[in-house]
């Protein structure tokens, strides 16, 4: 299997990027947020995620492991494939999918091109509890890329308690009727109780909640 890939990009297309390394052009499958950050002639390492198949050998490469971990991650739920998952990272960072999973925010999923409703509660509902995934941790050069040693990838805090829970729905839904959309609200919401007080009243944690949205 190939883990990794470091050598020059030759040519950069549609979905997909040509690499040399060292004589050897591999073709690699890639987002377009990935793509966008590739030029050719220069050069590049990207953590390689392989699909074997009866009739095809495909390529998925990421210019961050923690998006890696996130692409195999993502497809653990029925009906999301290779596709899906480069189309889910494309709109949503690897932050932000981790907050929209531990929050079970469907609207966030559904942002996706190609993610209809179904899919997207689906994700929301199988990814809710579960433990973020863990990329692989490398040598000197490269950052290991974990939920412990990743800061730009902060993991959302699950309620620990039913007061927790349901000041955090109450609060999205007073954000809601206020017109805030889904997933702000809900960050928003995510944000003050990770940061106060958890057991706070519904109306402390509204007021919060605003504060965080008009800094």
């Amino acid at each position: 299997m190939i883990g990794m890939l470091k050598g020059i990009v030759e040519a950069v297309g549609t979905g997909e990027v040509v690499l040399d390394v060292n004589g050897v052009g591999y073709l690699v499958s890639a987002s377009t947020g990935t793509l966008g950050r590739l030029e050719p002639g220069a050069s590049a390492t990207l953590h390689i995620e392989t699909h074997i198949r009866e009739d095809a050998f495909k390529l998925f490469g990421f210019l961050d492991d923690a998006e890696r971990a996130w692409f195999v991650h993502l497809q653990g739920v029925q009906g999301v494939g290779g596709k899906a998952a480069l189309a889910i990272l494309d709109v949503l960072p690897v932050s932000e999918i981790a907050n929209a999973a531990a929050l079970g925010d469907k609207a966030a999923f559904g942002r996706a091109k190609g993610v209809g409703p179904k899919l997207a509660i689906r994700l929301a509902t199988e990814l809710k509890g579960k433990t973020p995934p863990t990329g692989r941790s490398f040598g000197i050069g490269l950052t290991p890329q974990t939920a412990s040693t990743n800061s730009a990838s902060p993991v959302a805090v699950e309620p620990t308690s039913a007061t927790e829970a349901a000041s955090r729905e109450d609060a999205v839904s007073a954000l809601l009727n206020l017109g805030y959309h889904e997933t702000i609200a809900r960050e928003a919401v995510a944000t003050v109780l990770r940061e106060g007080d958890n057991d706070a009243p519904v109306g402390d944690v509204i007021r919060r909640s605003l504060k965080e949205l008009a800094l």
